[in-house]
């Protein structure tokens, strides 16, 4: 199974650098980066400013990632999956589904929680909120950006954008359900979910 790498907290803009570099290097090795964020409001390839309301003091990035805007900080545990989907034979459309499918078992195995995936709205779900939100990108068969997973951080700054692309699409975390997990251990759990869903399902011949 590829090695986890955790980042601890690390800037989005220099993340999503080593990201690119990695999985455009010859010498490319599938990893899952875990990692959190400072408070940042990001927006995908299929986000419109109009996502952003009241940004505040916090930073926007334009990314190359799939989906809209959301919302990183501390609290949050994001996992990328740089795998070579093009050895695995993994379609792009099923690769979401392993990802959402990961989450989901994590969160009723570990955490008690019951979630859900939505066909039309890519993310987690608990109880009508998203817990979860999900944006990949594929260059050459590899694939980078990924997961992330609300835990116990300030949810507040949802309120200022569009999450997704969805005015007042509610928005919740472990820590509203209870759970009294620390983040580093959260991302702990989530990268090895994440690999061992993939790795079980479509391993490398």
């Amino acid at each position: 199974m590829p090695p986890l790498r955790d980042l601890g907290i690390r800037e989005y803009a220099a993340v999503w650098r080593e990201m690119r570099e990695w999985v455009d290097a010859p010498n490319f090795r599938e990893q899952v980066w875990t990692v959190e964020h400072p408070p940042v409001y990001t927006l995908g390839q299929s986000a419109e400013w109009a996502d952003i309301l009241n940004p505040g003091d916090i930073p926007v990035v334009q990314s190359d990632r799939g989906g809209r805007a959301t919302f990183h900080a501390p609290g949050q545990a994001v996992a990328y999956p740089l795998f070579d989907l093009r050895a695995r034979k993994i379609a792009p459309r099923r690769f979401v589904a392993l990802l959402q499918d990961a989450i989901t078992r994590m969160l009723k195995i570990q955490f008690g929680v019951n979630a859900e995936s939505r066909p039309a709205q890519p993310g987690v779900y608990v109880n009508g909120a998203k817990i979860a939100a999900l944006g990949i990108r594929i260059r050459r068969g590899r694939a980078y950006h990924g997961v992330a997973l609300n835990i116990n951080c300030d949810l507040h700054p949802f309120r200022n954008i569009h999450p997704c692309g969805f005015p007042n699409l509610p928005v919740t975390r472990l820590a509203d359900f209870g759970v009294a997990e620390p983040s580093e251990s959260a991302r702990k759990k989530l990268g090895e979910c994440i690999a061992a869903e993939i790795c079980d399902k479509f391993p490398l011949s």
